[in-house]
């Protein structure tokens, strides 16, 4: 039963690269926003937009590079608006993010790369243009606060412990 088992997870695990790993070359980018588009379940919408995040800055300081600050910013636009609808289809499973964390997870760490790719295209830009990317920068940061709220819920009921004072009472 044990080899079943093995089995079993490894082909899952193997499944789960699939999409990924089957993509390669200058469409790539275009297959994955096509996968996320066309899911309906939450989680594996959450999960597909994590795999669609480096493709997406990539395009992002292709843009820039290109002196085309309007595109990149477009882009950063587009990609928010795909993290806070996913995030708001995750919602209602949200009490359960905890003991089932996948797409949860999956979303906020790469948001957390997102914030810093987003930094580091911020600190790039002329001043003047900075103020339009920073507010990108922060509904993504609002977004992977709501995510972090989820995955660790206040327990509620419970105080945290504290350490009690030398003087006081007992």
């Amino acid at each position: 039963m044990r080899v079943f088992a093995r089995a079993a997870a490894l082909t899952l695990a193997l499944a789960s690269l699939r999409p990924a790993a089957g993509f390669c070359g200058p469409d790539r980018f275009a297959q994955l926003q096509a996968l996320y588009d066309h899911e309906t379940d939450p989680v594996r919408k959450a999960n597909d937009l994590a795999k669609l995040e480096p493709d997406q800055f990539a395009a992002v300081r292709q843009k820039l590079s290109g002196g085309d600050e309007v595109g990149a910013l477009q882009e950063l636009e587009n990609f928010r608006d795909e993290v806070g609808a996913t995030v708001a289809a995750l919602q209602p499973l949200a009490p359960k993010a905890e003991s089932h964390p996948d797409g949860f997870k999956n979303l906020q760490i790469a948001l957390r790369e997102a914030l810093r790719e987003t930094d580091a295209i911020i600190e790039r830009l002329a001043v003047d243009k900075r103020p339009w990317f920073r507010a990108v920068r922060t509904d993504l940061q609002n977004s992977q606060n709501i995510l972090i709220d989820a995955l660790f819920p206040e327990k509620l009921g419970k105080n945290p412990k504290r350490n009690p004072s030398p003087g006081g009472p007992q």
